[in-house]
């Protein structure tokens, strides 16, 4: 499958990436209204903020978010119930224009061709490494606009920390987390609490131990003010302008493997 990746380690730390895609695929490109509103809202250059910054598994899709997002309930029930939120197989960009030309509705069914195997591969390695390993970290990797009024008010922190308000792992690791992420605005569960990704798979009790983290995109990249257009977004990737972040997030994986090892 070229658009499922997966980067196989054996350290007890597991990369997640299901919003850094732009693909999509030709049998349905023509039900969208805009190919550039139906790939906007990727986590951009996400790939290359992680690269290289730990000997860690990495998985990852290349398939849009707006096709079917990988981080919601394939159910459709809302993480965020009685919150604007996009769904399953979102309607609407962030800012709320219409993905899809007048009549026409995705089906989520026919779409899980490009979500089961992005899980089962997460489910596998997660499998592999509790082999191995006594406690695995599953890290999903995110990054939004620093601001999308329809769905929050203000301006984010810069590190979002999710662990569905400690369900899906232990204290001890989050601790490690928000002590790395302290040179940095943070929080801890504010609007971001960690998405399907991180409630599905994170069993402390198991070992398997589930974090997000969602980044606002102006600590890595000059985000244009107001809602982007397409002259201006996405911003150019500048490794010298992420370098900071870059040192930080490798701070914060190195104390999850730590974690992992019992070495906190």
């Amino acid at each position: 499958m070229t658009w499922l990746h997966v980067e196989r380690r054996d350290t007890p730390l597991i990369l997640a990436f299901p919003h850094g895609g732009s693909v999509i695929p030709a049998e349905i490109a023509g039900q969208f209204r805009s190919h550039w509103w139906a790939i906007r809202d990727a986590d951009w250059h996400i790939h290359e903020l992680y690269d290289g910054l730990a000997d860690a598994t990495k998985i990852w899709t290349d398939i849009s978010r707006s096709v079917i997002d990988c981080n919601r309930d394939p159910s459709g029930k809302s993480l965020y119930p009685g919150q604007t939120t996009t769904g399953l197989c979102p309607t609407q960009t962030f800012d709320g224009h219409p993905l899809y030309r007048d009549g026409i509705t995705p089906d989520p069914a026919a779409r899980m061709a490009w979500f089961t195997p992005y899980h089962e591969a997460i489910a596998a390695e997660i499998a592999r490494l509790r082999a191995l390993h006594p406690r695995v970290v599953l890290y999903d990797c995110h990054s939004i606009r620093s601001q999308v009024p329809r769905l929050f008010e203000g301006e984010l922190p810069e590190l979002n920390i999710g662990t569905d308000m400690g369900k899906t792992c232990d204290i001890a690791l989050s601790d490690v987390v928000l002590a790395a992420s302290a040179s940095r605005s943070h929080i801890l569960n504010g609007r971001f609490r960690g998405g399907w990704t991180t409630r599905h798979y994170g069993r402390p009790e198991s070992g398997v131990h589930a974090i997000q983290m969602e980044i606002a995109m102006r600590a890595y990249l000059d985000e244009p003010a107001g809602e982007p257009g397409e002259t201006n977004w996405p911003p150019r990737w500048n490794p010298a302008r992420a370098a900071p972040l870059r040192d930080d997030l490798g701070r914060i994986l190195a104390a999850a493997i730590c974690f992992a090892k019992g070495q906190e």
